[in-house]
């Protein structure tokens, strides 16, 4: 089971940089902007005003956080950066489980002498690890713009923390599913179609939650339960939403394994 994780992870590295500098690079680019709002709050209030509301709110600036504050335009940020991490999860979780299938390399894995709860444990493991490392540039490149550019304004370091530490949760949500819709499909031809419509169609469903208002919409999307701008207007998560989070979580991983011991590989 080692040798399978250590295999695992040894492919992932290439992606581990590409990603890493991807949400290094978008921080520092959107952030290096935020001196330009903070020096003008009346001015960027004035303007926004003269958008519709439900297409600042389709966008997460509809909140009680002016964009020119740094919570206020973090969590703008944040919420472009969410994208990218959903993307991410959603691409590692449709493929952890069917790459072999994919490349018709499953009579090989198969034959070693390790179970498929091994094989699981390994390859979810080595995904996971993978989320961690780019998660950890995520905190550094964000702390060390919000220093850097926040132009002397005031900010609560705190709420921004708590921020970025709902990012695991945000991240096992679309691994576990993307593994369990993997496996209950024969065989995934195109991961990145699939990560893409997940994460973008979860996405468009929270925006149009907050244009036309209530929450039904929001419980079919993790972007909805971790909406960054009511966290930092509020400094505390929605422990419902929390708890939904975990089960969905629970129930997606635990699924995935039900199915993937019992399921027939599809090989040559």
């Amino acid at each position: 089971m080692l040798n399978i994780f250590k295999y695992e992870f040894k492919m992932y590295l290439k992606s581990i940089l590409i990603w890493s500098i991807t949400f290094v690079t978008i921080t520092v680019l959107l952030m290096a902007f935020y001196p330009t709002f903070g020096n003008d709050v009346a001015m960027v209030d004035k303007l926004l005003a003269n958008y519709p509301k439900e297409l600042l709110q389709a966008f997460g600036m509809g909140g009680a956080l002016s964009l020119a504050t740094v919570p206020g335009y973090y969590a703008f940020v944040f919420a472009f950066l969410q994208l990218f991490i959903a993307i991410q999860a959603a691409n590692y979780g449709f493929s952890v489980l069917s790459v072999e299938e994919r490349e018709l390399t499953a009579d090989y894995l198969m034959s070693k002498p390790v179970s498929r709860k091994e094989i699981l444990v390994a390859k979810f493991g080595a995904t996971f690890l993978t989320l961690c490392i780019t998660n950890a540039f995520i905190w550094l490149s964000t702390l060390g713009t919000v220093k850097w550019f926040s132009d002397g304004k005031p900010y609560d370091l705190s709420k921004i923390l708590l921020v970025l530490l709902t990012i695991v949760i945000f991240q096992l949500l679309f691994l576990s599913i993307g593994m369990f819709v993997s496996v209950l499909m024969r065989k995934v031809r195109s991961v990145l179609s699939f990560s893409l419509a997940l994460a973008f169609g979860t996405y468009i469903l929270n925006s149009v939650r907050a244009i036309v208002g209530g929450k039904l919409l929001g419980y079919f999307s993790p972007f909805y339960y971790f909406d960054p701008s009511p966290i930092l207007e509020k400094g505390s998560l929605n422990l419902a939403l929390l708890t939904l989070s975990g089960f969905v979580i629970i129930a997606s991983l635990t699924a995935t394994y039900t199915l993937y011991i019992r399921r027939d590989i599809y090989s040559l």
